[in-house]
């Protein structure tokens, strides 16, 4: 449940939970990819399981955490979604205290493609480098099949390097169309609480 400061007129949005998943996910896959980089893969692939419990972690907090946390509040029907992206280009979109449609269709993107990442990732260290939950793969799968996966898991981890600016570039327009730092937002979990205007 959401709670408003009478003084301020804030209004608290995002739960300590969602704030931490957020930014341990920034600083966990931004090491994850330097680390690939320079080789240190060792290091690599335990950050890779820490961000997969945290992803885990969130999937869980989807169902069982507060209101904005939980999915249902950020899912759309089509119909709204559409009718909001119209609402973008004529500089008048409805607000929303929790992710408004456009923004949810990012956040489950995101989610998706690091699902999608980090099980290629399991998958290439299981039948590439037989190691790890899914070394037992190795002798089921083809050569074919492995370098698949690895080349999969290369594609995958620079497709979410393309959409990483977009989101931000959504925080910076959403920021400004309700004159709201969003950044802000995620770090104190506070909303400034919209007097004059319908809300959701």
């Amino acid at each position: 449940m959401s709670s408003i400061n009478p003084q301020t007129q804030s209004i608290k949005v995002w739960d300590i939970p969602v704030r931490l998943f957020h930014w341990l996910l920034v600083l966990g896959f931004a090491l994850s990819y330097l680390t690939a980089e320079v080789r240190l893969l060792t290091l690599h692939v335990w950050l890779a399981y820490a961000l997969i419990a945290l992803l885990l972690f969130r999937v869980v907090w989807g169902f069982a955490g507060s209101r904005y946390a939980r999915f249902k509040s950020f899912i759309f029907s089509a119909r709204e979604t559409l009718l909001y992206v119209r609402s973008l280009r004529g500089g008048t979109p409805a607000h929303y205290y929790g992710h408004n449609p456009a923004g949810a269709l990012m956040v489950f993107a995101l989610l998706a493609l690091l699902a999608a990442i980090f099980t290629s990732g399991l998958l290439t260290l299981g039948t590439v480098d037989f190691e790890g939950p899914l070394w037992f793969l190795a002798n089921r799968v083809g050569d074919d099949s492995a370098y698949f996966f690895r080349h999969s898991h290369h594609w995958l981890v620079n497709s979410i390097l393309v959409l990483i600016p977009l989101h931000l570039l959504g925080v910076v327009q959403g920021s400004i169309q309700h004159r709201e730092n969003l950044l802000r937002a995620m770090v104190t979990g506070m909303k400034r609480k919209m007097l004059h205007e319908e809300s959701r």
